[in-house]
């Protein structure tokens, strides 16, 4: 399981700092690798835009599966298919009430993470609208 917020990974800033194999393949190897490979490997579990979406609506809470299908409007199978990635990487946490499954994040620094990335995003569309303002402007200046 990947999770770079859990003890096993580290929270060291070395740029060769290892992470344990089995943390990236589910296996119990005893191998490390770089801790920048696990963070891309973290990275591109988080890659796909319904997962995006599943760990946005968890913010708010644990939800059941029926609820995150009404929200994301995705087939049931491909829903299935990305907790399930959430979920080996530890990102998620389920949990069966009867015929309910119910998916919880498995800790508040994703949603910090996902506070950061709108940040982030928020900074680099405005840096592009006021690069948009100013090639307008110039434009209407050189007719």
């Amino acid at each position: 399981m990947l999770c770079l917020l859990c003890p096993q990974v580290g929270a060291g800033t070395a740029p060769f700092e290892s992470a344990p194999v089995g943390a990236l393949s589910g296996s119990r190897g005893v191998v490390s690798v770089p801790l920048y490979q696990a963070k891309a490997e973290f990275f591109r579990m988080l890659g796909h835009p319904v997962r995006i979406r599943v760990l946005e609506l968890l913010q708010d809470g644990p939800m059941p599966v029926r609820d995150l299908l009404a929200a994301i409007e995705v087939e049931a199978s491909s829903l299935s298919q990305q907790l399930a990635v959430l979920r080996r990487s530890g990102i998620v946490t389920s949990r069966r009430e009867g015929p309910t499954v119910i998916y919880a994040l498995a800790s508040g620094d994703v949603a910090d993470l996902l506070a950061a990335a709108r940040r982030i995003l928020t900074e680099l569309l405005a840096g592009k609208n006021e690069l948009l303002a100013e090639l307008r402007d110039s434009e209407v200046a050189t007719r």
